[in-house]
């Protein structure tokens, strides 16, 4: 049985990942199968920070298919290249996105949706995923959730 996480409401953005991490950690080290991970990261990351969307788009043939997400509906698949997450993949890199209206090629899943920030998950030196995290307010994203969503990722 799943245990509830305990994350102390109130504090800043990096003392709330620095609390969540290693609960996610114990939590995915007890689970070997990927698609159960995902689901328990989004769910935690959207409960944590009450996110607008966060998911996972997984690598499949030369698409990105959409995985275990918390959110509205969202598209169902992406090509290599097209939008923040395609773009990730193509570039294996994070990309944040102040103002998704700005970017070129974005694709609109919501039109909710105001800022994004995308992480690859790298497993053997090949995109494996992308983890998709997008905000319903202009500039959410900075150094400080990219540097612990990679951390985040790198437990799967």
């Amino acid at each position: 049985m799943a245990e509830e996480l305990k994350i102390k409401k109130g504090s800043t953005k990096e003392e709330l990942y620095l609390e969540l991490y290693p609960q996610l950690k114990s939590l995915v080290e007890s689970e070997e199968d990927q698609i159960a991970n995902m689901a328990n990261i989004s769910s935690a990351l959207k409960e944590t920070f009450n996110f607008f969307w966060v998911g996972f788009y997984r690598v499949i043939g030369e698409r990105l298919v959409l995985g275990p997400f918390q959110g509205p509906i969202a598209c169902t698949s992406i090509a290599f290249g097209k939008g923040v997450c395609g773009n990730s993949w193509k570039e294996e890199k994070i990309i944040i996105v102040p103002d998704v209206d700005l970017f070129p090629g974005h694709i609109a899943c919501s039109s909710l949706s105001r800022s994004e920030i995308v992480v690859p998950v790298i497993r053997d030196n090949k995109v494996i995923a992308v983890l998709d995290i997008d905000s319903d307010e202009l500039d959410s994203f900075n150094e400080i959730d990219a540097v612990n969503l990679e951390k985040i990722c790198l437990l799967l």
